[in-house]
């Protein structure tokens, strides 16, 4: 490739998601966030889920009960562990297909260009990015914006009303 680590990725089905997209894209889309964020040595799991598992996790690790779009939980190694007692582990990413597929089309966004943002969206949280203020905000969305201008794929927070959001397929 081009010398940055990547992440090795373990994608999990929870979710019958029949327009979710092949895991070879998953794994692209994983890999190249991880890239424009500097690049990263570890395990990451995806795991695709319907609206009942993720509303259960927001509900328990955010107090929001509701489903929500993607969630990322970070390893935390156990106290008392040396550090190299196991491999290097990211953590997970927790993606609803149900809410992107509904958030795709609320948003006149195609459902390949939706999918490719919340997986890079939950690759930078993970990696410790985060939009709570304006200054951490922009950094991440403009990591964001890179990431998906690479692979094809436009701005997702300057989008034009009914649009196409790929740029091409």
């Amino acid at each position: 490739m081009n010398g940055i680590p990547t992440p090795s990725v373990d994608i999990q089905w929870a979710s019958d998601a029949p327009d979710a997209p092949d895991e070879s894209r998953l794994y692209d889309w994983v890999r190249h966030a991880a890239q424009v964020a500097g690049g990263v040595v570890g395990d990451i799991t995806l795991r695709i889920v319907d609206e009942d598992e993720i509303r259960t996790l927001n509900r328990d690790y955010r107090d929001k009960d509701k489903p929500t779009n993607v969630l990322s939980f970070p390893f935390e190694m156990p106290e008392g562990l040396p550090e190299d007692a196991m491999e290097p582990l990211l953590g997970d990413i927790i993606l609803c297909a149900p809410v992107v597929r509904r958030e795709a089309a609320e948003q006149n966004k195609t459902l390949q260009a939706h999918w490719a943002h919340m997986v890079t969206h939950g690759v930078l949280h993970l990696l410790g990015y985060d939009h709570i203020d304006d200054e951490d905000a922009q950094i991440m969305e403009a990591m964001e914006i890179r990431a998906l201008n690479e692979q094809g794929f436009a701005d997702p927070y300057n989008i034009e009303p009914h649009t196409n959001m790929e740029l091409h397929p």
